[in-house]
């Protein structure tokens, strides 16, 4: 194999291995669950709501319940919702 060819083929390799990365925290969020989580308080599932789980997808746990608590979820409720955000949907 020619050095270039090599060289295409780690490249090709790099950006579909990168491109999975990037992709997975959203394959193994639950934002559902979250907002769902959020919407049994009696809290409506606004924009920021949806927001705020998507801050617990990427591990923001004090960004999300900040969030969420702003928006009117019991604190208790927003740290759940939060920490169920950024497991693997059920």
């Amino acid at each position: 194999m020619r050095t270039s060819t090599r060289i295409a083929a780690g490249v090709l390799t790099g950006l579909t291995l990168g491109g999975t990365a990037l992709a997975a925290p959203t394959a193994v969020a639950d934002i559902p669950a979250c907002t769902r989580t959020a919407a049994q308080t009696g809290v409506a599932v606004t924009e920021a709501v949806t927001t705020a789980c998507q801050r617990g997808v990427s591990s923001d746990l004090q960004g999300c319940v900040n969030g969420l608590t702003e928006a009117g979820v019991p604190g208790g409720a927003a740290n759940g919702a939060c920490r169920v955000a950024a497991h693997e949907p059920r």
